[in-house]
């Protein structure tokens, strides 16, 4: 059976979800290689955990270049082991940087890429929804070994025993010339609260939440389903939210288990980054409020006096 190596997305050392999810999507096409490209000493930490979801094997690309740059230390890695090992194909999580490092690699490797995919079968068919989920289409590499990005929380992640068996990878060092240096880091505003692609709950609010001081109402549900907090573009530009929480088109894209949106419109860009959504709910003043269209269940009413039951709600539930 090939191997479909899997690049390891992690978070402050841990293996986040989406990487579990790939996993299984590798399954489908073969047998499951995932690369850790880190600081020294990463990999050993996180076999465990990518055993646990069927890793056959783990490649540790470890050096200090590793967090030092941005991108091309991934796609070395990959490049390098893709070069040894001959895979079936190779899975990348669709975020931002993601896409970066498929995109590359596709060039470096001379193969097909196939970006944004919700599905993947045993063929390597990957299903994609395109032009803001107006159209799903199917798509298929016919050259080279495929290089496929996969939307995080299209698919279940789901457990399965693997041997995780360990193995080096020689990455060369990074010519500075050709790469992006990274100078500081800064923690990520928004507290405990899940990251919004990795969430599998995620609460939005839109131009209706009317300011960054109503946001409040915003955060206070979605903390009573500890979920993460998005924003659509039309608050992000009003200044309501940071932009790193924007989802949508020109955002980030979700797919959680469940969505709310707060005094979201919907409009078409918006939809482009959360129809995918296992179950959505809207609430909105206008009941021709364009995100109705897309929602399993609407509330036609006012956010704040909406969202705060639902909050007391969940939180007498809980209790």
């Amino acid at each position: 059976m090939s191997e479909v190596l899997v690049l390891v997305e992690l978070l402050d050392g841990e293996v986040k979800k989406v990487t579990f999810e790939l996993l299984t999507a590798a399954r489908r096409l073969g047998e499951p290689s995932a690369v850790v490209v880190a600081a020294p000493g990463t990999a050993a930490k996180v076999r465990d955990a990518l055993a646990g979801y069927g890793a056959a094997k783990v490649y540790a690309a470890e050096s200090d270049d590793a967090a030092g740059y941005l991108v091309t230390p991934k796609v070395d890695a990959l490049a390098a082991v893709a070069g040894s090992a001959s895979p079936a194909a190779v899975l990348i999580a669709g975020s931002a940087e993601g896409k970066e490092v498929a995109g590359r690699l596709a060039v470096r490797l001379g193969a097909g890429l196939l970006v944004d995919v919700i599905d993947v079968d045993a063929e390597g068919t990957g299903t994609q929804s395109i032009f803001g989920g107006a159209y799903t289409v199917h798509s298929k590499v016919s050259q080279g070994i495929p290089v496929i990005t996969l939307r995080p929380g299209a698919l279940d992640a789901e457990a399965a025993d693997g041997a995780a068996d360990s193995a080096s990878v020689e990455v060369p060092a990074v010519q500075e010339a050709k790469a992006t240096k990274v100078l500081g880091r800064e923690p990520i505003e928004g507290g405990d609260r899940p990251e919004l692609t990795d969430a599998n709950v995620v609460v939005s609010g839109g131009r209706g939440v009317g300011s960054s001081e109503s946001f409040s109402v915003v955060e206070a549900l979605a903390d009573s389903l500890g979920a993460a907090v998005g924003a659509s573009r039309a608050a992000v530009d009003s200044g309501y939210y940071p932009h790193q929480f924007q989802v949508g088109q020109t955002g980030k894209t979700v797919s959680p288990q469940l969505y709310i949106a707060l005094g979201i419109s919907g409009a078409i860009q918006h939809r482009a980054g959360m129809q995918t959504s296992k179950t959505i709910i809207a609430v909105n003043k206008d009941p021709e409020a364009p995100i109705f269209e897309v929602s399993d269940f609407g509330i036609v009413g006012d956010l704040f006096k909406v969202a705060p039951q639902l909050t007391e709600e969940v939180s007498k539930r809980k209790g």
